[in-house]
């Protein structure tokens, strides 16, 4: 018998706001970064179609090192509440690589096209809420985006 096939399905976006960059500056395997999470929302058509939505909450931050060729690992951890209640923990790790000129200019804060920049990430959810269980028991990978204010990312599931 053969492995199931991998598939995934777009599940929801997280808008996360974010603040100003600090630096931790040079660790000795690259730059430490952390910026912080105001808030945002959370939206898409859920796992069954039965739709998720609400609100970043305004705790967390995106751990940042940027390696000396400009990879960069992130791991975001926050938090949001969805519209009937449910808190979900959220660590989200990935890599953000391109062309070192974009990169710069994302570090300033200046628009870059994001098909130019390769930005994926794993992220990994907790609750205790019955309805959202389903992100406890699935796989997911996302697309992501980062904007001057905000990271916009597509949440799919594996199936």
């Amino acid at each position: 018998m053969a492995n199931p096939t991998l598939e995934t399905k777009y599940v929801f976006t997280v808008t996360a706001l974010i603040g100003a960059v600090m630096s931790a500056g040079e660790i000795g395997t690259g730059v430490r970064r952390i910026i912080p999470i105001h808030g945002g929302e959370v939206k898409g058509p859920g796992l069954d179609g039965e739709g998720i939505s609400g609100k970043v909450c305004a705790l967390g931050a995106d751990f940042q090192i940027i390696r000396p060729n400009e990879l960069i690992e992130l791991e975001a951890k926050y938090a949001f509440e969805t519209d009937d209640g449910a808190i979900v923990y959220v660590e989200n790790r990935g890599i953000r690589f391109g062309p070192v000129e974009l990169l710069q200019k994302l570090k300033r804060g200046e628009p870059v096209d994001p098909q130019l920049i390769y930005f994926r990430t794993h992220p990994r959810f907790e609750t205790g809420h019955d309805k959202y269980r389903w992100l406890m028991q699935h796989i997911f990978v996302a697309s992501a985006a980062r904007h001057t204010d905000r990271v916009i990312v597509d949440v799919h599931v594996v199936l």
